[in-house]
């Protein structure tokens, strides 16, 4: 059965309804968020938005209070769904290297064999605004990183623009979401001051009409101070990013560029002026994603990289020199062989001699044969027992070899003068 994109996909991804839905491998933080986000809200509606719809005039006026807070959280649930729940611009990883980056290079080895193999470059330049700038290439992806693009190693994915990776709404913060993320941190901060503010008025609203002292008050409505507490702490988290992050798009950043690069190396490639960054990021149209995650999958042939015919060349020398090295080697073996059966037939001779103690036979023997038995038995000698700690090929005769060789070659002598 034909799979679907989603069904198939090689990141750490989450998917709901059928692909609709994109999620990071950390997804279950998100309920967690909303969860931050919801009790707060209600806890304020119950306990201090509903006294003090009656201490407005006129009348109805004071049901603005309540209904505020609902609204604008609705708004700021909405902006974290489309922070956590879409593409945030992931590039569609390739299934091979890019043929037309391909580098065919031919490894020389150690006897002259060429080995041709495929390389491909790990950066390349590119022109932005007539500035240039390296990309690199990302082998889980098989691709070249557009510019400002990273791969994250927790959803495993290059990202366009990539920001960071938010654990908070479990997910890559890029080119298609980070607009949606600073509205939600944005509008965070605001319901934040909203219920510190209504919180901290219905505190004062109890001492003037208890003409108490502020613990007097605090003791009359403890989750008004309940609620104090935890927007200033929250404050600290999603007001300090309004505030980073407000820097950041001022200056055409992201979090990973200012993190990454030192401020005296960092790219202004992209930096386009205050107000003409703020409209890039707020004013452009998001681009349709790269990735159609309900569609089936194409199933591809696969393809082979041909390799440059490459033609081992061998010089005239070279040839000479191996046909040389050929011919020493046969020769060697041949003379092994002769040796040996020299060696037998005159071991034969003397066993026979002794035992029938007969005059001695005359067993004339070439010279030059003697000589290929005796170089057969000094190579034989040499190969058991000279090559230790000697380079391959050598083929130096031990001093004891040469001595006993000598030593059998007098004697041989000897025996022919008293048989002549």
């Amino acid at each position: 059965m034909t799979q679907r994109v989603y069904q198939a996909w090689k990141g750490s991804n989450k998917f709901i309804l059928g692909g609709r839905l994109i999620f990071g491998p950390d997804a279950r933080s998100v309920p967690l968020t909303v969860l931050l986000i919801l009790v707060p809200v209600v806890l304020f509606c119950v306990f201090v938005a509903r006294h003090l719809r009656h201490e407005f005039s006129p009348y109805n006026a004071g049901y603005a209070i309540l209904v505020v807070p609902i609204l604008f959280t609705i708004y700021v649930l909405i902006l974290l769904s489309f922070t956590s729940a879409r593409d945030p611009g992931i590039v569609p990883r390739n299934s091979h290297p890019p043929e037309e980056d391909l580098r065919y290079e031919t490894t020389v080895s150690a006897d002259g064999r060429q080995t041709p193999s495929v390389q491909i470059p790990r950066t390349k330049e590119v022109m932005v605004n007539g500035i240039t700038v390296r990309v690199k290439y990302c082998d889980t992806c098989m691709l070249y990183r557009p510019p400002r693009c990273s791969h994250c190693s927790i959803c495993n994915n290059c990202v366009e623009r990539f920001d960071h990776h938010c654990p908070w709404v479990g997910q890559c913060i890029g080119l298609r979401n980070y607009r949606f993320f600073f509205m939600f941190v944005s509008s965070a901060t605001l319901l934040c001051i909203y219920v510190f503010a209504m919180s901290a008025l219905y505190i004062k609203i109890i001492m003037d009409h208890q003409r108490g002292t502020v613990w007097m008050a605090m003791r009359v409505s403890p989750w008004a101070v309940a609620l104090m507490a935890y927007c200033f702490i929250a404050l600290w988290f999603v007001g300090g990013l309004t505030g980073f992050h407000s820097y950041l798009i001022s200056t055409n950043q992201t979090t990973y560029e200012n993190f990454r690069y030192r401020p005296n190396s960092r790219t202004v490639a992209y930096n386009r002026g205050c107000a003409n960054n703020f409209m890039e990021v707020f004013c452009t149209k998001v681009k349709p994603s790269r990735n159609n995650f309900r569609a089936f999958v194409e199933e591809e042939l696969p393809r082979v990289v041909t390799l440059p015919t490459t033609t081992t060349t061998t010089t005239k020398e070279s040839a000479e020199a191996e046909d040389e090295i050929g011919s020493r080697r046969q020769k060697v073996e041949d003379d092994l062989d002769i040796g040996d059966d020299l060696m037998n037939l005159s071991q034969r001779c003397n066993a026979a001699e002794a035992s029938n103690d007969q005059p001695h036979q005359t067993l004339d023997i070439d010279q030059s044969a003697l000589g290929v038995a005796d170089r057969a038995a000094t190579i034989r000698t040499e190969t058991r027992h000279g090559s230790w700690g000697r380079r391959s090929g050598s083929w130096d005769i031990a001093a004891d070899v040469a001595n006993s060789n000598v030593r059998e070659s007098q004697n041989y002598a000897t025996a022919k003068e008293e048989r002549g």
